[in-house]
């Protein structure tokens, strides 16, 4: 066994730490997953969704608590961590309006007196989530899979083990039985061990890409569904006709949402060249001023990165881009002091050779590219190995159309940020990875389509 540290990365206190578990532990989690898959199944759906709503409540009366331990385990702004835990109450009523429905038996046309495909749930699911969005990562996985009759097992990152617990706490308190929802104290280590286990059926993961290579390469040989939700390294164009005011506005919350700390941030602006100085010189200024400092100051929009070595590692980033041509424009600076602290900030003229060109960049530095036309911004768009969000901020409805149809990704937002939203599926392509989250398409990826057949 080892230790878990939940540390403040403003000030770099120790917060906590906990035990990891012992293997005794883990087969006891495993054996109560079980347990719980076969009884919570057969749980009438109309229950699973009144205790989902349960769990909007219990969010919603504690929402102060838990946007404290948010902000004070991994750094995002105390503004940002209230609305974090409001959206997970919101995923959660969501589910529990619309689950039902989803579930109902889909009739099919055949020569059968009657047949339809009933949706049945895999038993279960193994939750690989990231410390970014500590609890809407795990409440968009886990309020369609609960509602669905699966049970889940999150391992969640390392570095918020009070958040990982504190969302246990909240589906116990909302009604669901013993071993339905289990937090797994462990090590990236022991994921295989898990996720080998023929007790685990399948396995959603949020991270890294070199994260995503493993779990579905591991889950592949044993024949298990995965669904993946990688990086990304979102383009957000800029073209003469867009709403300029709008689109700096937009360009300056989708770079710094989170500290920059997002798969679906806007890190790639590719700004059409009869705008392109304009906007650069806006940007540059605009980002410049930006408040950085204590993240419980309901003032501040940019508090420190989660962990020292995500700080070191841009910080690297961007030196290296510099060295080999790259513009610094603005910021992207590291401060110094105590707190994992870095300057937003924008790049521009970067060379092909520069990392920051085809590295995704996670935190508060934007890249700037000049494009001669739409067909050119939509080649720089797809120059990369990822394709997650787009956006586009254009008043021409051609030029519309063809981003919808060209970019490669998941999504592409016209005129706003790229935002997860219940409602909608959401994923990528690529190495962004695969599968859907949210909306009925999210809930399916967890489920037997069972087709029935009476003659």
């Amino acid at each position: 066994m080892g230790q878990m540290e939940s540390r403040n990365p403003a000030t770099e206190e120790l917060l906590a730490t906990y035990e990891t578990l012992s293997d005794g532990e883990i087969e006891a989690k495993l054996a109560a997953a079980e347990t719980a898959a076969a009884s919570h199944r057969r749980v009438p759906v109309e229950d699973r969704a009144a205790m989902l709503a349960k769990a909007a409540k219990v969010l919603e009366r504690n929402r102060n608590t838990f946007a404290e331990i948010l902000t004070q385990e991994m750094g995002k702004p105390i503004v940002a961590a209230r609305a974090e835990v409001e959206k997970c109450a919101l995923v959660c009523r969501y589910y529990a309006e619309k689950g039902p429905e989803f579930l109902a038996d889909k009739p099919l046309d055949s020569n059968a007196t009657r047949s339809f495909v009933r949706y049945l749930p895999i038993g279960p699911v193994l939750a690989v989530m990231p410390w970014n969005f500590p609890f809407w990562q795990v409440f968009r996985f886990a309020a369609p899979a609960l509602v669905a009759g699966n049970v889940g097992l999150l391992k969640h990152a390392s570095n918020v083990p009070q958040s990982a617990l504190a969302i246990e706490d909240i589906f116990r308190e909302a009604g669901f039985g013993d071993g339905v929802f289990q937090t797994l104290l462990i090590g990236s280590d022991k994921v295989a061990q898990v996720l080998k286990d023929d007790r685990v059926k399948a396995a959603t993961l949020t991270g890294s890409e070199g994260a995503g290579r493993a779990v579905a390469s591991l889950a592949g040989d044993q024949i298990k569904k995965t669904v993946l939700e990688l990086g990304g390294s979102d383009p957000f164009i800029v073209m003469p006709s867009a709403d300029f005011d709008k689109a700096l506005d937009a360009a300056v919350a989708g770079r710094t949402l989170n500290n920059g700390q997002s798969c679906i941030a806007a890190k790639r602006f590719i700004i059409h060249a009869d705008i392109h100085d304009r906007f650069v010189d806006a940007f540059a200024e605009r980002i410049s001023s930006l408040p950085v400092g204590d993240p419980m100051d309901e003032n501040v929009a940019i508090g420190p990165l989660a962990m020292r070595q995500i700080r070191d590692d841009i910080a690297e980033q961007v030196e290296q881009s510099v060295a080999a041509g790259a513009r610094r424009v603005a910021g992207a600076q590291m401060l110094g002091g105590r707190g994992y602290f870095y300057q937003p900030g924008l790049l521009a003229d970067i060379p092909k050779q520069a990392p920051v060109y085809y590295e995704e960049v996670f935190g508060p530095v934007a890249l700037a590219f000049k494009a001669a036309s739409l067909d050119e911004a939509i080649e720089i768009a797809n120059a990369t190995r990822f394709g997650l969000g787009s956006a586009i901020f254009t008043n021409d409805e051609s030029e519309m159309e063809t981003a919808a149809n060209e970019i490669d990704a998941g999504a592409t937002f016209v005129n706003s940020i790229v935002a997860s939203d219940p409602r909608m599926p959401f994923g990528g392509v690529k190495a962004s990875g695969y599968g859907r989250e949210l909306s009925e398409e999210g809930m399916e990826e967890f489920m037997n389509l069972k087709t029935v057949v009476v003659a």
